[in-house]
């Protein structure tokens, strides 16, 4: 005896069966598609593929431009692990990572929360917290090293009239970590906030009338609601920003030069000082592979904690 499912599937046009003028149909929609991705599949295969092979090969050599590269195996990655200066911009990207990153996507948050009510000029503010995020950021690092000078600095003044001795910012191996995160987290917190602002501009508003109709507090519509709904943005801003952290280098290389004594280097910037100032190039190469395992490592971390395949349907 035949089933209604089996009818169903006999009676559904199949690839095979479906009529000439749309399986030309689907033929033509299908290669529209792939000369549409064709150039960003392009420019991924040249300026990230080619790239990266080339960083895995030259990380096995010994490689100065000048000469031709010669092949050493695993030394490079076994001077890495003796390297004391690079563990210790390690240690530095991560406490970076570590306090510019949740900081700066909680004022963020709460920047965009307050956005995103009736408050009279929020273009002015939207466009005012947004400008450092599109500043170069080596006038950016210009202007807080100006801020940060111990003689005529913005930030001394301050704490001069509050009664307050001002440290040497940039030359103290105590202050110069903290002044360094304060910049990435002033100038980071613009496009998070322009990414929650649109996220909070889509939530479903019959929700929260459901939830106000029931006597839910704003307090508990923001934990019940408006953090899980903001669950695929949060990921997004997260997974965006620990990558745009571990590639800091212009803030590092204008206020600090990774100093003093190293307290500020980065890995980044470790990675152009083995490239462009010792000519090590295979080494560089090395240093990049890690950093490039660290944020895939980072990546793949967060995906599985925070549920990134769900958070992001």
């Amino acid at each position: 005896m035949v089933s209604t499912r089996d009818r169903v599937r006999a009676a559904a046009p199949g690839p095979s069966t479906a009529p000439p003028r749309r399986r030309g149909l689907l033929r033509a929609r299908r290669r529209a598609g792939l000369l549409m991705v064709a150039p960003a599949v392009l420019h991924a295969l040249i300026w990230i593929g080619i790239p990266l092979i080339a960083a895995i090969v030259l990380s096995f050599t010994s490689y100065d431009v000048l000469t031709p590269p010669r092949f050493i195996g695993l030394e490079n990655f076994r001077d890495l692990i003796s390297d004391n200066v690079f563990r210790r911009a390690v240690l530095n990207t991560s406490i970076y990572t570590f306090f510019t990153v949740p900081v700066a996507m909680g004022i963020a948050l709460l920047i965009a929360l307050m956005l995103n009510t009736r408050l009279a000029g929020r273009a002015i503010f939207r466009t005012a917290i947004f400008i450092p995020q599109v500043t170069a950021t080596i006038a950016v690092a210009l202007v807080w090293l100006w801020i940060y000078d111990p003689r005529s600095g913005l930030a001394n003044a301050v704490l001069s009239f509050l009664g307050l001795d001002g440290p040497a910012w940039l030359s103290s191996t105590d202050w110069a970590m903290p002044a360094v995160i304060v910049v990435g987290i002033w100038q980071g917190i613009g496009l998070k906030m322009l990414i929650y602002l649109a996220a909070l501009q889509s939530l479903p508003t019959d929700l929260y009338e459901a939830a106000s109709v029931d006597g839910a507090s704003k307090v508990r519509q923001f934990f019940s609601l408006t953090l899980p709904l903001l669950r695929p943005a949060t990921f997004f801003v997260f997974v965006t920003s620990v990558i745009g952290a571990f590639q800091s280098f212009d803030q590092v290389y204008i206020l600090t030069d990774g100093g003093p004594a190293n307290s500020t280097t980065m890995m980044t910037y470790e990675i152009y000082k083995s490239a462009f100032r010792e000519f090590r190039m295979g080494y560089a190469c090395a240093q990049s592979l890690v950093l490039f395992a660290l944020l895939l490592f980072l990546t793949l971390l967060n995906r599985r904690i925070t549920g990134g395949d769900r958070a992001t349907r």
